[in-house]
């Protein structure tokens, strides 16, 4: 059965972020993740972590200035130094936390321009080097055009070639099956044709990016593939919420049922 991380930053915002961490525990999640955590001290957001016995399983390293526009810096080669710091700041939150993954946003910029192409291949390499000293993966994101217009990773076959490419043990895909379907389409079949690298796994209903239940996919049968190929990484739920967190949750309700006692403190 899939393990279900509720999104942080998209699920829960009646609460202050602090106090969606309670909130996502007494809805049943056993994990969570979020996009940045920055705003908060790495140790308060480790305390509500154990506090509520939740574990971590991904965030994104900091993506420049997100309030400007920016959705990283990794594209960037004038941005490197930028970037290697943005690295130090992530493994600190990772500490704080007990992540086992992070994300690094590639930034809006022209896949086509090999300066870009080239400064994005160079800041994986040195981030997932980094990240591997501290035993963690770092995952990256194929992210849509139309919700994210001008992002430079915008297609699955270019993030495999490049992982591929790179050949480090710890470079994993982040598996958005939303920006796929989006994107490309035939789904299962690039979860079948994936797997073997794919290290995060995210879910929103398409068109809406709504809760996972109905429109063009069917999730059910999705999360039993998942469980066909082996997955046994975290499923994480970035959508919208129709109309309150707690009121769509029907949807996870029997996944909850069937969760096991969590161990408090526990990482994965």
């Amino acid at each position: 059965m899939p393990r279900f991380a509720a999104n942080l930053t998209m699920m829960f915002t009646e609460w202050s972020f602090l106090d969606r961490f309670a909130a996502a525990a007494d809805a049943g999640f056993t994990a969570v993740e979020f996009l940045f955590p920055y705003e908060h001290a790495p140790e308060a957001v480790g305390e509500r972590l154990t506090r509520n016995g939740l574990t971590q399983a991904l965030f994104n390293l900091p993506p420049g200035d997100w309030a400007a526009g920016e959705r990283g810096i990794a594209a960037f080669p004038e941005r490197f130094d930028e970037l290697k710091a943005g690295v130090a700041t992530g493994l600190t939150y990772a500490a704080a936390t007990g992540v086992k993954r992070l994300h690094l946003m590639s930034g809006l910029a022209d896949r086509a321009d090999p300066k870009a192409r080239a400064a994005y291949a160079k800041a994986v390499a040195y981030a997932a080097g980094a990240l591997a000293e501290k035993d963690l993966d770092l995952v990256l994101e194929p992210i849509n055009g139309r919700n994210m217009p001008g992002y430079f990773l915008n297609d699955f076959a270019f993030t495999e070639a490049l992982i591929a490419e790179l050949g480090l043990p710890n470079l994993k895909l982040q598996f958005d099956i939303y920006h796929c379907q989006i994107i490309h389409g035939d789904v299962t079949m690039r979860l079948r044709q994936l797997m073997p690298i794919t290290g995060h796994v995210q879910i929103a209903s398409v068109p809406s990016r709504n809760e996972p239940d109905g429109e063009e996919l069917n999730y059910p049968f999705l999360f039993a593939e998942l469980d066909r190929l082996g997955y046994d990484g975290f499923v994480g739920c970035e959508y919208n919420p129709r109309a309150g967190t707690l009121n769509g949750l029907s949807w996870f309700a029997p996944y909850a049922a069937a969760t096991p006692a969590h161990k408090v403190g526990a990482n994965g």
